[in-house]
């Protein structure tokens, strides 16, 4: 699954690039501010960062596409209420979880002058790694996939980029069982540079 995503983003990347008016690859890298909506974690947002490879593809001076690959790094704080319901963390203690991503967002530039672009689009996350599963015996409490909704702006100075991203969890990450809704968020701002 996770080499079929990756070969069909390059494959889009290649056919996207050569019908594009402007194409620039680029790399990124920045801070990120997460959380899991659910009872079972703390509401505050933790630190963590990104750091990855876009495509910036122009199909108009003002219309084009960024599809990238990126590392994320997410840490959460797991809150009381967790051992009541599965027995496994001592009471009133907070518990950090770390999780490691690959997220590929696929993102609609819309550029109205040549300084600013609104982006918007999907986004998948592939859990790639957890410091921690919450649970005995090793069993995973967090789905492998994470789909999300991603909107923000990017200021563009020459090659640089400047930008602020939110995302949203559009699926629950709970493996465990259906009684606790999970759903990530995620702040994101950020340095880049085209090549």
């Amino acid at each position: 699954m996770r080499k079929s995503i990756i070969i069909l983003t390059i494959a889009t990347l290649s056919a996207a690039g050569a019908a594009a008016q402007g194409f620039h690859l680029g790399v990124r890298a920045g801070a990120n501010m997460n959380r899991i909506d659910g009872k079972s974690f703390s509401d505050q947002f933790k630190y963590g960062y990104h750091a990855g490879v876009v495509a910036e593809i122009m199909f108009t001076p003002h219309v084009g596409i960024e599809p990238g690959v990126y590392f994320n790094q997410s840490n959460l704080q797991t809150g009381y209420g967790f051992d009541t319901l599965y027995k496994s963390i001592n009471p009133g203690t907070l518990k950090e979880v770390k999780l490691n991503y690959l997220t590929i967002p696929l993102l609609v530039d819309v550029r109205p002058v040549s300084f600013l672009t609104l982006q918007m689009g999907p986004q998948f996350g592939i859990l790639m790694s957890s410091s921690n599963t919450l649970l005995e015996n090793g069993k995973s409490a967090f789905t492998h996939g994470n789909l999300a909704m991603v909107g923000g702006v990017q200021f563009n100075l020459a090659r640089f980029r400047v930008y602020g991203r939110y995302a949203v969890g559009l699926n629950s990450v709970n493996d465990i069982d259906n009684r606790d809704s999970w759903r990530s968020q995620s702040v994101q701002i950020g340095l880049g540079f085209n090549l």
